[in-house]
């Protein structure tokens, strides 16, 4: 019978590799100190980002209060003008002398006043666009800047 040779023979020159834990350390040491950079460097972004929203925030319900008290006066001013129109027009109705001249006073002032608030929308309408776009600037432009941050990074 053959002999088979045994499967398990010793290796004697043969070198592993010697395990140095000071240099383990000193990985381990700049793998955190790299994550603790980075995550000051997220933190003082988000901080800075959270400061820039807060600003925006602010300046658009600074711009909300001033644009609503402009709307407001204006709206005030158009009611004021439409009850002094119709208190005078009631007055014009009282002198009138005939009926003939009671319709075409009645005639006048409502085709004046059709005339008044077709031009008091206009310009409401035209205060409230001006208002939503002045509110809505200051979000507006954080957003894009974000947006331009983000697609740069």
């Amino acid at each position: 019978m053959a002999k088979i040779p045994d499967k398990t023979e010793t290796i004697e020159n043969v070198e592993s590799p010697i395990f140095d834990p000071s240099k383990a350390t000193e990985q381990v040491r700049a793998v955190v100190d790299q994550g603790v950079e980075q995550s000051k460097q997220a933190f003082s972004k988000l901080s800075s980002d959270a400061e820039t929203t807060q600003k925006a925030l602010q300046s658009t319900f600074e711009m909300a209060k001033t644009t609503g008290n402009e709307v407001s006066l204006k709206m005030i001013a158009a009611l004021r003008d439409n009850a002094e129109a119709g208190f005078t027009h009631l007055e014009a109705l009282v002198a009138a002398k005939s009926l003939s001249e009671c319709i075409e006073l009645q005639t006048a002032f409502l085709r004046k006043q059709i005339e008044k608030s077709a031009e008091q929308a206009r310009s409401l309408q035209a205060a409230m666009m001006r208002a939503s776009e002045d509110m809505s600037k200051p979000i507006k432009d954080v957003f894009e800047k974000a947006l331009k941050e983000r697609k740069a990074a």
